[in-house]
């Protein structure tokens, strides 16, 4: 292009070429000039209320597309309010674009007002971080961070824009069309190899899969290793729809509050082949015990993850996807067919113990038990419905007792576990598929660190479905403070909290507030037929906790299964006459 133009221009035409379709920012001083170009560009934009639910709407976006969601922010404050989403989207692999304002290059240094060392502040919580000097170089960064933002292992990038860069004139000259990074690739045809061999010489296998497979769109092809080879699968928190609920194969989640019958299989296997996953600690809980009778493969596009936790007796460095397709085919030559005697006995005992030890909650009483909400949820929403959560008890109900149909219909901070992150993560999300169920389940506690964005939902009639599970407390740090502090309760109490219906019913959304078991099916299916936003306030248990739950420190063998039990009378004078005998 010859036409000088602003570097604002610049930058708008640069993130059409990028494809961009949606902005989710906050106007402020350094950024204006971008704000006074963005106004005829054709480029949406959605206006949130604090920077914090820009970062986290790009977030949920870029996890229902698989494309890099876009965050607009002033300097200073601006900024700053970003690197929450940031870190949570670094810690997740998330591919978002953020886009911050700077003070004129010639402040810069000197403390001017709503000055911030933004790229400073931002290196630990992105992947890269430019800061653009001059007009002219906008094309060529913009490409770059949106080619590193979803390159390799996916995640955050943040450009820093000097006002005075934004209000410079240039000739800009684009990057020709974009092109797809290279899918990475490290392993050899003998890994395969030996890889295959390790699959026909075990006898209990299990697939531990994280959220790489998703990132990979890899769903496919685990589906077909698991179908090939008769191993059962689990998925981490973020792996949650990467292999249906639903799968005979499926052993849902593991780790810190998985099923007693998917612990017990991590800890029995002979061999774990772990995909796209970083062996966290809420997975592994105590690290040495972790697996410990099993050989492990882990596959991963990460070189840095491979023995990083947990030693590996082999690692596939590549794209899960790509990785999968090649175990698949080195299978099929050997002829690998149906299960051997050995794997179907493996299953028959993981159903023993599910059996044995079956995920549930006390259905007696009158109490309305946040499970059977979520129950509900599952029950009513479309096979294409995408939940997005905060952290919490909230978030762990929901990953146990919601079946997952389909990939990238789970939206959750997993590796930060920020709270606020549910609403707007869903409004990301909704946007981006206008026509899909959208449901944020949240705690009470998380939802009112962001709640001030239901203008945002009210103001684009953004229809995003918000279930509050409402134990009046900060429910999780209440549970751990009963079970592992002597229920010494300090500063956990949230009864001090608006009437979230009406608070909805103030911005325009409807609200409903639910508090009996008989009410939440019929509130739900309401809910859910709407195609306007709209809030349900459901008043649960309060003293209901999240089990099972490996203790802090402990192994998976080390699970509490189920609450201590209030002994019966009778039986408390049989234990009585044993202990006297």
């Amino acid at each position: 292009m010859d036409r000088k133009i602003t570097g604002s221009e610049i930058l708008l035409e640069s993130l059409k070429r990028e494809q961009v379709e949606v902005i989710f920012g906050l106007p402020g001083g350094a950024v204006l000039p971008l704000y006074d170009a963005l106004y005829s560009a054709g480029i949406r934009h959605l206006l949130v209320r604090h920077e914090q639910a820009a970062a986290f709407a790009a977030d949920g976006y870029a996890r229902v597309t698989g494309k890099p969601g876009v965050c607009l922010a002033t300097s200073g404050p601006g900024a700053t309010n970003l690197i929450t989403g940031l870190t949570s989207a670094m810690m997740d692999s998330i591919p978002v674009v953020a886009l911050t304002g700077q003070v004129p290059q010639s402040l810069i240094g000197k403390d001017g007002f709503q000055e911030a060392d933004t790229i400073g502040i931002s290196l630990p919580s992105t992947k890269q971080s430019f800061q653009v000097r001059s007009a002219a170089e906008i094309p060529e960064v913009i490409h770059r961070a949106f080619t590193t933002a979803i390159s390799g292992r996916p995640g955050p990038v943040l450009v820093d824009l000097p006002k005075s860069v934004l209000l410079e004139m240039a000739a800009p000259a684009f990057p020709g069309r974009a092109v797809k990074p290279e899918r990475k690739r490290e392993w050899q045809e003998k890994d395969i190899d030996r890889a295959v061999e390790m699959i026909h010489e075990s006898q209990r296998a299990l697939l531990y899969v994280g959220g790489g497979v998703i990132n990979s769109g890899a769903w496919a092809e685990l589906a077909a290793l698991a179908e090939l080879t008769q191993i059962p699968v689990t998925t981490t928190l973020m792996g949650l729809g990467a292999f249906p609920s639903g799968h005979p194969l499926s052993q849902g989640m593991l780790g810190m509050h998985g099923s007693y019958a998917t612990n017990r299989a991590v800890c029995e296997c002979d061999l774990l082949i772990a995909v796209g996953a970083r062996f966290d600690d809420r997975v592994t809980g105590r690290v040495k015990d972790f697996a410990s009778k099993a050989k492990k493969i882990h596959l991963d596009v990460d070189p840095s993850e491979i023995g990083k936790n947990v030693r590996a007796d082999l690692g596939l460095v590549g794209d899960a996807r790509d990785t999968l397709q090649a175990i698949c085919a080195a299978l099929a030559r050997r002829n690998h067919g149906a299960a051997s005697p050995a794997r179907r006995e493996w299953l028959a005992q993981i159903e023993t113990w599910r059996q044995a030890h079956p995920l549930d909650y006390d259905k007696s009483g009158d109490a309305l038990k946040p499970e059977y909400v979520i129950e509900m949820i599952s029950r009513y929403a479309d096979e294409d419905a995408i939940v997005a959560v905060d952290v919490g008890q909230h978030q762990m109900w929901a990953a146990q007792y919601y079946d997952f149909y389909q990939p990238r219909t789970w939206l959750s901070s997993s590796g930060l576990g920020s709270m606020g992150y549910g609403f707007p993560a869903a409004l990301g999300a909704q946007f981006a598929f206008p026509d899909r169920q959208v449901i944020a389940v949240v705690g009470d506690g998380g939802f009112q660190m962001t709640l001030n964005d239901l203008a945002t939902a009210a103001q684009y009639q953004i229809p995003v479905k918000i279930v509050i599970l409402n134990n009046r407390a900060l429910g999780m740090v209440r549970q751990w403070q009963e079970i592992f502090f002597e229920k010494r309760y300090c500063d956990i109490d949230l009864n001090f909290a608006p009437d979230f219906a009406k608070l909805a019913e103030s911005y325009g959304i409807c609200g409903k507030r639910v508090e009996r078991h008989n009410e939440v099916g019929a509130a739900v299916r309401e809910m859910l037929a709407s195609r306007e936003p709209s809030l349900l306030d459901v008043w649960v248990d309060p003293t209901e906790n999240v089990y099972p739950i490996v203790p802090p420190g402990a192994s998976l063998a080390e699970m509490i299964v189920e609450p201590p039990r209030v002994l019966l009378e009778e039986e408390v004078e049989v234990l009585d006459d044993l202990w006297a005998v």
